[in-house]
């Protein structure tokens, strides 16, 4: 936002804070941490640490997708209740990692339902004791195996699980009406991704799982993915998630033909780049060649 139209918008002038100290002043240009955008005019989504939470303001109530962690769960609730004053109707998980569903605890009192896959309230409450934090959980109290559909307001929303992927229980939610896919942590945007073994995880699957989803949603869908890379974008087109179904491929092929040369996983970890997909840098390498090194010795 350009700061004469906020100060406008805001019924402030220039001259105005001349009269603001100077930590007042910087607190008051300052952007929040945290940001809304609206998709369309009662879908959003929320950013600011962890996976992307999702948003839809109905008539009978509001709908969110994942919850990142407390402190940020509760910055979504706060803004949520200054746009709408309808309950909380449901709360969607859309895998079970940390920061995905531990700011699901913030709506324990607010929201009668947590849905999320099967395979994501297994993962959940196995994380939790092994880790100690059950105390700190709010499950999902519905779950499904394949599809999941319901109208709710002016939209119907549809869950897919397409098969194992980032882990065994990645659930994708489509707004029919604004054709709008939440893909969770299915999509890492130009940024390397965790890939969760232990939960199931599977990259050759994964990129069928993408070229399903391309198959089912339309060439004018808009998706929203977990993470990006510095610079990038969380709202994706279709070719986005080409661009990454390749990448996983690719990642795949060079990780194969290291372990054909005799090359070391430790040796093979120290790649820096990716042959195929120079999008994707940065630090993380490690973590989809590792993964990909334990799938393709583990056959």
């Amino acid at each position: 936002m350009q700061r004469r139209s906020f100060l406008r918008n805001t019924g402030l002038t220039l001259a105005s804070l001349a009269f603001l100290n100077k930590d007042s002043l910087a607190a008051f240009l300052a952007d929040p941490a945290w940001n809304i955008k609206m998709l369309t005019e009662d879908i959003g989504i929320f950013t600011e640490k962890g996976g992307t939470i999702g948003f839809y303001l109905s008539t009978e109530g509001a709908v969110v997708i994942d919850t990142q962690f407390p402190d940020s769960a509760q910055h979504l609730i706060d803004e949520l209740k200054k746009k709408t004053e309808n309950p909380f109707r449901l709360l969607i998980n859309t895998h079970h990692h940390g920061d995905h569903t531990s700011g699901n605890i913030a709506f324990k009192n607010l929201v009668p339902h947590v849905l999320a896959h099967a395979n994501s309230k297994a993962n959940q409450e196995r994380v939790a004791r092994e880790q100690k934090k059950e105390d700190k959980q709010y499950y999902p109290d519905q779950t499904y195996t394949d599809t999941w559909s319901d109208k709710i307001g002016k939209e119907k929303i549809n869950l897919h699980y397409f098969g194992a992927g980032h882990t065994n229980g990645d659930s994708l939610v489509h707004f029919t009406k604004a054709d709008i896919v939440h893909m969770g942590d299915l999509v890492f945007n130009r940024r390397h991704p965790y890939i969760d073994k232990t939960a199931g995880a599977d990259i050759t699957n994964w990129i069928k799982v993408l070229d399903k989803a391309t198959a089912t949603f339309s060439k004018k869908t808009q998706y929203i993915c977990g993470h990006a890379g510095e610079g990038y974008e969380v709202l994706l087109k279709n070719d986005d998630l080409k661009a990454f179904a390749d990448y996983l491929g690719n990642v795949l092929k060079f990780t194969e033909a290291e372990i054909k040369s005799g090359k070391t996983k430790e040796e093979i970890l120290k790649a820096t780049d990716i042959p195929g997909s120079p999008e994707w840098k940065g630090s993380g390498i490690e973590r989809p060649l590792g993964a990909a090194y334990i799938e393709l010795t583990s056959k």
